[in-house]
């Protein structure tokens, strides 16, 4: 039964941005009575989302305040919703779950994309492959910092609005812009009519246009700062993997000259095959990684074995065959000459001109030879000091002298220096020069006191002290250095040098490339001079005709090994005379000076010479001494010479007086 006191209850529907709710005026309580369910709030967590969707669910749901217009068989549909919303968090979760694992798999791989070669506990053990094993892990070392010092990449953020973009104009004609340049035309036209009469005017115009084009070029400046500062780690990058791809190479080559030294018996052929891996190594890393680029060296390792095998065996077949060889080339090269022509020819000889290239020195002859002038200008120097200890250092009782030979292969120096700076001037060379001089050559004085005694007339004995001074010259030869001073493909290419002279072997004074015979003295009628002469001189040298190789005139002047001798052989023979000067091993930087300084020089005509002057020679006609011998006298056309490394051997010769290459005359003084 209805209470007659209470009023009734007016009820009001309204829609909200939370769905349908259902408002009491009689008592202000609101009610949401919508099937709607909220929708998710992605600025909260998953979980705190989660308990907003259970209590919306459970406020539908509620048994205690069911729907007025409703059965209750829809509670069906609103399970419905709750699934779906559970189902979206967990989705939600799920995709973050991936991005997280691809992001930490990207770093790992990151991580482990590393040029590192993994060195067996062998290959550490062996004292041969330690320092290359060091280089590689250095380089690695460098790249791994160069790599992680890359700026990390900004991660993207979900955007649920579409943001409209403004459009972009780079590249588009600006409507406005015609119109500004022609005006900006008119106003620099108008000043430059007024220019004319007015000096100010046009100084002003000139200050203008300098602005606006240091404007422009400072914005330039700035932007290509900006860039080039952004780009930085990259190439720093780019630097530390080619550098550890270099010293990975590196030790492949040297592990697989360790495990077969008979690979190479030269040191031309080791450079072409540590080439040969270093390209292997580096087309395999490109393609599959440390790995293949490993197995990439121990194919070539195997191809070089194998080269070397066949070419042993091809010049051995030479020797047994020799004339047989000697014909089937000369058939070869008239095929290639009737069928192919000289232009295709030049294909043939690239291989080898690209050798002799490489294998010269690369600087200028004056500079090789005026580097070599100021190293021996050092050296006289030096020698000059040790002449005078007694003066400069005075009060002794004795001076005793332990002295090495002031001397130096100029082939070692200039091999040296070319191994390290490559192309090379007296300004640019002087500083290392001076560094190797000062390592080559050690001067040590050492005091020493004796307590002696002595009688007097009366017979007593008196105590005194006895000062000796010992001076001491250590020489170290460039060749004993370079290992020292030169890092490993340098050396390599010092030895390379050495072998090949650098393609020059004349250019220090070393001989006469003449491989004719020795000629025959008789029937020659000589012409006797006004200038004494020495006869037991020029017989001795004409002993030594037939001597191949040069030995022992280099040994006996301090050289370990064979060097470009001619001097060496001019020394000797006056040694052997009983002539302490002229010593020499170098004709234009030694010996021409020698006797210019002297006044004991003759030029090309000089008619008074006498046997055993020394005759030089300048095949190139550069104004430097080449090749050095000593005259056995003339007829009145021709001047005769013994001359020592003529084609490597001991050989009599003879030319005009007028013969362009004589490059005059050293004097001797035999009084």
């Amino acid at each position: 039964m209805n209470d007659p006191v209470k009023a009734h209850d007016k009820i009001t529907q309204k829609m909200s941005r939370d769905g349908l709710t259902e408002q009491n005026k009689a008592t202000g309580e609101t009610e949401l009575i919508s099937k709607r369910i909220q929708d998710a709030d992605f600025q909260k967590t998953p979980e705190q989302q989660a308990a907003q969707d259970a209590a919306q669910l459970q406020g539908v749901s509620s048994p205690t305040s069911p729907l007025p217009h409703a059965p209750e068989h829809i509670a069906k549909p609103q399970d419905t919703a709750a699934e779906r919303v559970m189902e979206h968090i967990g989705a939600r979760q799920t995709r973050k779950a991936s991005k997280k694992a691809v992001r930490r798999a990207q770093e790992a791989a990151a991580k482990t994309q590393s040029s590192r070669l993994q060195f067996t506990d062998e290959e550490r053990a062996t004292p041969e492959l330690e320092q290359y094993i060091k280089q590689s892990d250095k380089a690695a070392d460098r790249l791994d910092a160069a790599r992680a010092a890359l700026p990390k990449k900004k991660k993207s953020r979900l955007q649920f609005e579409e943001q409209e973009t403004p459009p972009n104009f780079k590249g588009k004609h600006n409507p406005l812009s015609r119109p500004a340049q022609e005006a900006g035309i008119f106003v620099h036209n108008k000043i430059h009519s007024v220019e004319k009469d007015n000096s100010g005017v046009e100084g002003a115009h000139k200050s203008e246009e300098a602005a606006e084009r240091m404007g422009k070029y400072g914005v330039r400046k700035v932007k290509e700062g900006y860039h080039s500062h952004k780009l930085k780690p990259y190439r720093k990058t780019a630097q530390a993997e080619k550098a550890a791809a270099k010293a990975n190479a590196n030790f492949h080559y040297h592990k697989a000259l360790y495990e077969n030294p008979q690979l190479s018996s030269n040191p031309l052929s080791r450079f072409m095959q540590k080439q040969k891996i270093k390209r292997e190594y580096a087309k395999a890393a490109k393609k599959g990684g440390a790995a293949t680029a490993k197995k990439a060296a121990e194919s070539t390792r195997k191809a070089a074995k194998k080269t070397a095998e066949e070419t042993r065996k091809a010049a051995a077949f030479v020797a047994r065959h020799p004339v047989g060889v000697l014909i089937a080339i000369a058939a070869l090269l008239l095929f290639i000459m009737v069928f192919a022509g000289l232009s295709s020819c030049s294909s043939m000889f690239s291989g080898t001109v690209n050798g002799v290239v490489g294998t010269s020195y690369t600087s200028e002859d004056s500079d090789l030879v005026a580097v070599e002038n100021n190293y021996v200008a050092m050296e006289n120097e030096l020698q000059a000091g040790i002449d005078n200890i007694e003066s400069t250092h005075p009060g002794y009782d004795e001076y005793r002298y332990h002295l090495d030979a002031i001397e130096h292969n100029p082939h070692e120096l200039a091999s040296y220096l070319t191994a390290l700076l490559q192309s090379y001037t007296p300004q640019s060379a002087q500083a290392e020069i001076q560094r190797i001089f000062d390592m080559q050559y050690t001067l040590t004085l050492t005091e020493e006191i004796q307590i002696r005694t002595y009688t007097d007339e009366d017979g007593d004995e008196h105590e005194y002290e006895y000062r000796i001074l010992h001076v001491e010259l250590t020489n170290t030869p460039i060749s004993s250095l370079a290992p020292k001073l030169l890092n490993a493909e340098q050396l390599e290419m010092f030895h390379v040098y050495m072998e090949t002279s650098g393609n020059k072997p004349l250019v220090f004074g070393g001989g006469s490339p003449d491989g004719s015979p020795s000629e025959d003295l008789s029937g020659v009628h000589f012409v006797n001079g006004i200038r004494p002469g020495n006869t037991e001189l020029v017989d001795l040298a004409k002993r030594q005709v037939g001597n191949v190789g040069g030995y022992p005139y280099w040994s006996w002047y301090g050289f370990n090994s064979r060097v470009e001798w001619c001097a060496c052989f001019v020394s000797w023979c006056y040694n052997q005379a009983g002539k302490s000067e002229p010593r020499f091993a170098g004709c234009q930087s030694q010996g021409v000076p020698w006797f210019q300084s002297r006044g004991q020089w003759g030029a090309r005509d000089y008619e008074n010479i006498a046997p055993g002057d020394a005759i030089f020679f300048d095949w190139d006609l550069d104004g430097s001494a080449d090749h050095v011998g000593i005259v056995i006298g003339t007829d009145g056309s021709r001047v005769y010479t013994v001359e020592g490394n003529s084609g490597d051997a001991c050989k009599i010769k003879s030319y005009a007086l007028t013969y362009e290459c004589i490059k005059g005359y050293g004097l001797m003084n035999w009084d």
